[in-house]
């Protein structure tokens, strides 16, 4: 289950990203998550998904 409050998500998320998944696809494939619905979200409130780094940023 992921949090339902978005700056609580971003949270969650980079946490995830930067301690234990190389990319959002593996997060999402492994927590068995929507892609799609963590973009939104998070672009809801200005964040966006750099590969590079595999972290939201804003911008």
């Amino acid at each position: 289950m992921i949090p339902n409050d978005n700056c609580i998500l971003l949270s969650f998320i980079n946490l995830k990203l930067r301690d234990i998944y190389d990319s959002l696809d593996s997060l999402c494939d492994d927590l068995n998550i929507d892609k799609n619905e963590i973009i939104n979200r998070l672009n809801s409130i200005g964040y966006r998904y750099d590969e590079c780094k595999n972290q939201f940023i804003s911008g």
